[in-house]
This record gives structure tokens, C-alpha cells and sequence, in this order.
């Protein structure tokens, strides 16, 4: 009986054991993901500010520990730990990762419902053309597998603190927020303008999409300070741009047309990603 007592016992020890060991695999295998691109960085923090710890090839499995600001944290190989950007992780359309692909941005088309912004000479409103233009520079960047979170995405008011505030709350990587200027009297003024509040890695971004833009049909006006608010209460790399004078007719002829809507967005996404591969975050 004792035998018969003991084997029993063993019996129901070792199927705890083996149930606990499958409930384990189980809770692993259904907290993992399989990585769809190619050399995906695993960081030491939830952020592309952070050093890379190692490469995961497409295929690999990652187990999740946890997730922060759209950051998982996994583990690798059963043995290195660190986050991986969520988004990238089973996008296969993204052949290689880069900063830009790891980074958030955000991206504010400036004025929009009530607020018109300025007036062509024809009356057409800049809202309008910022919509335009940062709808072409969130494709260019979503392409690329950049996180990209905008203001509004259509025409409809919003409050000039909440802009700032969307990308801190994001703990986003850069902000830029796209106008068109407009002078006193129409045809007086032309060319574009990147502005930056905070020197440090706001001015440095100004620096690169300025650079980027200078084969555009428009004058460069330079990199200059700016005391707009969407800027100066922005704790992430921000900037400002001035797209060409939307008051002055050979400016407005440009602004309104699709082939330098293209070339704009296409520059200011080459300035972004030059300034992420060249910059210390």
C-alpha cells in the first residue's frame, strides 16, 4: 500500500511539474514575436537615443516582457534583454532599419478648421497647402517605418498648446511644423525659412532639412530663430518652416503645385534622416 501510496504521489508530482513546465512554454510562446525585418536593433532603452545591444535577423523570435511608448522589452537568444521598436518588428515591407525607421516624429500642419492661417492673393488659405504637404511628408516617413503621429490629418481646429504637448506626450524624437509665410503687402517677399527656438539638437535639425531644401525652386532664407510657440514649449528637437510666401504669386504658383509638394516632402525627409544618421542623440 505504502509503494502503491508513494508511486501515486510521484505521479501527481511529476504532472504538476510537466503541466507548470507546458503552461510556461505556453505563456512564452504566445508573449513572443517573430521579427519580420532585416538587422533589427535590439537597444538598451525604449528609445533610438539609445545603444544598440545587439541584431536580430528575420525569423527570430523575441519574447515580450513588457511594452513602454510603443518600446517592447524582450528578451533575446534566452540570454540579452533590451527593446526593440514595435512597430518595425512585423513590418515587412522595411528592408533595412535605420534611425529614421526607429524614430518618432511628429508632424504639425499648421492652422486648419476656423483658424485659416494667411491668404493667398487669390484668397486660398494656408491651411490648406500645410495639410498638403505634411500628408506627402508622413507617407515619405511611414515608407521609410518611422512612427509618425500627426497634429491633425484633417481640416479641423486645433489648439496651438495641444501641438507641443502631442509630441511630449509621445516622447517623440522631432516635431516639425509646417507654414507658409506671408509678407504686409502682396509680392514683396519670397523664399523659405527653417526655425528653431532651442539651440542644441532644435537648431542642428533646422541645419540639416535647411541644407536638404537648398535645390528647391525657392530662395533659402536660412536657418533663423523663431519665437513660435508650437517650438519654444516643445521639449523634443523641434522646428518650424516657412514653405515659400503664399501671398506672392510666383511663390503661390509653386506651393500649390503637386510636383513641388513632392520635392518638398522628399527634402525635408532626406534632412530628417540626415540628421538622425549624423547626429549624437
Amino acid at each position: 500500500m505504502k509503494t502503491i501510496k508513494e508511486n501515486k504521489n510521484w505521479i501527481i508530482t511529476t504532472a504538476a511539474i510537466v503541466i507548470t513546465f507546458l503552461i510556461l512554454l505556453l505563456a512564452l510562446y504566445s508573449n513572443s514575436v517573430t521579427v519580420k525585418v532585416n538587422q533589427l536593433n535590439i537597444r538598451s532603452g525604449p528609445a533610438v537615443t539609445y545603444s544598440v545591444k545587439a541584431k536580430v535577423k528575420q525569423g527570430q523570435r523575441l519574447q515580450v516582457i513588457s511594452r513602454k511608448d510603443d518600446w517592447l522589452k524582450v528578451i533575446y537568444n534566452h540570454k540579452i534583454i533590451g527593446w526593440v521598436a514595435s512597430w518595425l518588428v512585423t513590418n515587412p515591407d522595411i528592408k533595412n532599419v535605420t534611425k529614421l525607421s526607429e524614430a518618432t516624429v511628429v508632424i504639425d500642419p499648421g492652422h486648419g478648421g476656423d483658424d485659416t492661417g494667411a491668404l493667398s492673393a487669390t484668397g486660398q488659405p494656408e491651411k490648406r497647402y500645410t495639410l498638403d504637404v505634411a500628408k506627402l511628408v508622413a507617407q515619405k516617413l511611414r515608407a521609410r517605418g518611422t512612427k509618425v503621429i500627426m497634429t491633425r490629418d484633417s481640416d479641423k481646429t486645433v489648439p496651438l498648446y495641444s501641438r507641443p504637448r502631442t509630441a511630449i506626450n509621445a516622447s517623440a524624437n522631432a516635431f516639425i511644423s509646417f507654414h507658409f509665410d506671408s509678407s504686409d503687402a502682396d509680392n514683396t517677399a519670397s523664399g523659405y525659412t527653417c526655425y528653431y527656438y532651442h539651440n542644441g539638437q532644435s537648431k542642428d535639425l533646422a541645419k540639416a532639412v535647411n541644407t536638404q531644401m537648398q535645390a528647391l525652386p525657392l530662395r533659402s532664407r536660412g536657418v533663423d530663430f523663431g519665437n513660435y510657440l508650437v517650438i519654444r514649449d516643445n521639449s523634443v528637437p523641434a522646428i518650424l518652416i516657412e514653405g515659400g510666401y503664399i501671398n506672392t504669386n510666383k511663390d503661390f504658383k509653386l506651393i500649390e503645385s503637386k510636383s513641388y509638394q513632392e520635392a518638398y516632402a522628399d527634402d525635408v525627409v532626406s534632412g530628417l534622416a540626415n540628421y538622425f544618421k549624423n547626429h549624437n542623440h
